[in-house]
């Protein structure tokens, strides 16, 4: 129950704070062009937006398998050098966005005593770095997830169909080639 409330939570705020940013955007563009004015605080608030959707939408990646990944080698191995492999990949990304959602975190701590505002929202800046802890946060718990998963089941998050047609595209393209060749 809980992992499917913070599953639709994260889909949502992702989905919410790019709906905003393109909101924001387009009124914006729009008012410059018709009526010659605009936000002056939209392109900073789109800004914002983006950096908060872009650190869920990492969450959301390592959930759903979604990276970009250089996964050729992992996928020739077979047995414990690939457990191991995939092991050791899983926790340099536990290890990774535990530090920086903890440096994030001191960082916030940080700029809220510093009391600095943003330029054009004047919004206290510490509520928008709040963004690096709470992303990277949801992202070490993701992988953290993803290594439950692996352990249990001997599965690594993929991206389901997709992932698998492109895992054979090379082998399917080279397999071409060679019958056209004949």
């Amino acid at each position: 129950m809980f992992h499917r409330i913070l599953d639709r939570l994260e889909e949502w705020l992702i989905l919410s704070f790019m709906a905003a940013a393109t909101l924001v955007t387009f009124v914006s563009v729009m008012m410059r062009y018709l009526m010659g004015t605009g936000f002056t605080w939209a392109t900073e608030l789109t800004i914002y937006l983006f950096i908060w959707m872009a650190k869920f939408g990492a969450a959301y990646g390592v959930r759903t398998g979604i990276h970009v990944g250089v996964d050729y080698v992992v996928n020739k191995l077979t047995g414990a050098k690939r457990r191991i492999l995939i092991i050791t990949g899983i926790t340099l990304g536990i290890i990774f966005t535990g530090v920086i959602a903890f440096f994030g975190a001191r960082w916030v701590v940080f700029i809220y005593g510093t009391g600095q505002i943003s330029p054009d929202l004047e919004w206290p800046m510490w509520i928008i770095y709040l963004a690096i802890p709470f992303g990277s946060g949801l992202m070490c718990y993701r992988f953290i997830q993803a290594m439950v998963k692996f352990l249990r089941e001997g599965e690594v998050v993929s991206a389901g169909p997709a992932a698998e047609l492109r895992e054979g595209a090379l082998d399917n393209a080279e397999l071409s080639v060679k019958e056209h060749a004949k």
